[in-house]
């Protein structure tokens, strides 16, 4: 007869994704990855398979997570502004509990190079962020929020260019009042 897991698969994902997030791909060993998820190493390789199957489902998580927040934050918005302003937040001020920066921007830089799948993830979670910029743009320009001087298409490129230079800052001991400013600038880009 089986056993069944003891384990709720999707909290122990998460304790891995903020484990590779916090310290990344090659830094966390195995015996991290078992400490942190509280669960056997067999259970482990049994559940998610070895270190980098494991890591590429945490990013998987991750991916999930992070576009279900900004939509919903997107879709609470009163105005582009503000929904562009509610994403830059949370690029800027860490959420309590969670390791700064960005996962996937870690793992770009730390990985992409020289791993097909880590560059395949990660270039799909960016195209998915400027889409969602594009989008915020584009209302903005047809309410007026936003100058329609440059395409919403190459505004939004520049943003998540942006946004990925202030979640690598963020990582940093940075001043926030300096990624703020950062944000304002960006927000004047938009505005014209």
């Amino acid at each position: 007869m089986a056993r069944s897991k003891e384990f709720e698969v999707n909290e122990v994902l998460d304790k891995a994704m903020k484990i590779f997030w916090e310290q990344g791909y090659e830094k966390t060993s195995m015996s991290d990855l078992v400490e942190h998820m509280g669960i056997h190493r067999r259970s482990l390789y049994d559940t998610f398979g070895d270190k980098h199957s494991l890591f590429l489902q945490a990013m998987d998580r991750y991916i999930n997570k992070a576009e279900a927040a900004f939509t919903g934050e997107v879709k609470r918005s009163k105005t582009a502004t503000e929904a562009i302003q509610i994403i830059f937040r949370f690029m800027v001020f860490d959420e309590e509990g969670l390791p700064s920066g960005c996962l996937m921007v870690n793992s770009a830089a730390e990985l992409a190079a020289r791993d097909a799948d880590v560059d395949s993830k990660s270039i799909e979670s960016f195209a998915t962020t400027e889409q969602l910029f594009e989008k915020i743009i584009l209302w903005g320009q047809r309410d007026g929020e936003f100058s329609t001087d440059l395409d919403a298409k190459g505004l939004a490129e520049s943003l998540h260019a942006i946004s990925v230079g202030i979640r690598v800052l963020a990582r940093t001991s940075v001043d926030k009042e300096k990624l703020s400013r950062i944000v304002n600038i960006s927000m004047k880009l938009l505005q014209g």
